[in-house]
């Protein structure tokens, strides 16, 4: 994982896909990671984030189980996710546009409500 520094991932031009609909990063991008911060114009592949302690990122989507185990740092995804988001999770900061609405069933019973306080924003309001 990446412990510190900056890291801007964007495809070539005419790459002819639309990078906010295809993985750019592979599987287990950031795993472990200690501090830094990524940028990703585009998705990620399955695993994202898993065991960050202190990195920040910004990614356009990703795969099943981002941000499993996670203790630290922050993640902002601006697309869609799969399954399995936050499993584990103890600690840091994750903000996960949900623009179709799909993202409370595949979050809500894997949080370790114990430890982390979720809260979710509905058309500007907190539900």
């Amino acid at each position: 994982g990446i412990a510190g520094g900056e890291i801007v991932v964007t495809p070539v031009d005419k790459t002819g896909f639309q990078p906010e609909d295809a993985a750019i990063v592979g599987n287990t991008c950031l795993y472990g990671a200690t501090g830094g911060q990524v940028f990703v114009r585009g998705k990620a592949g399955e695993r994202f984030a898993v065991r960050n302690s202190l990195a920040e990122a910004v990614v356009e989507g990703t795969g099943d189980h981002c941000c499993e185990y996670m203790t630290g740092g922050c993640v902002v995804i601006l697309g869609k996710v799969g399954r399995n988001v936050a499993a584990g999770m103890t600690g840091g900061l994750a903000y996960i546009l949900d623009e179709d609405d799909t993202l409370i069933p595949k979050v809500y019973t894997r949080i370790h409500f114990t430890m982390l306080s979720p809260f979710f924003v509905t058309n500007g309001r907190q539900i």
